[in-house]
């Protein structure tokens, strides 16, 4: 098996989804320190983009929660 195979491989197992939940709950602090700038500026636009920001975070952990408790469905020995 190829370093690209294993790595397509990689992204769809249990540690993969994981690390994906990882790097996307990193991304929160971007939009934390962004929520800081706005409310600091009383910038509403700012303030927007982040909340935005913050439901496309939300959306993406939710949609890898689903597919880890998928990968959950397909062990055989899990009844």
């Amino acid at each position: 098996m190829s370093k690209l195979e294993k790595a397509k491989g990689f992204k769809k197992s249990k540690p993969g989804t994981y690390l994906s939940i990882g790097t996307t709950l990193f991304g929160t602090l971007g939009v934390i320190k962004q929520v800081k700038r706005g409310k600091a500026e009383s910038d509403k636009l700012l303030l927007l983009d982040a909340v935005i920001s913050a439901a496309a975070i939300a959306t993406g952990i939710a949609l890898l929660v689903r597919e880890l408790r998928r990968l959950g469905d397909d062990d055989v020995l899990a009844g």
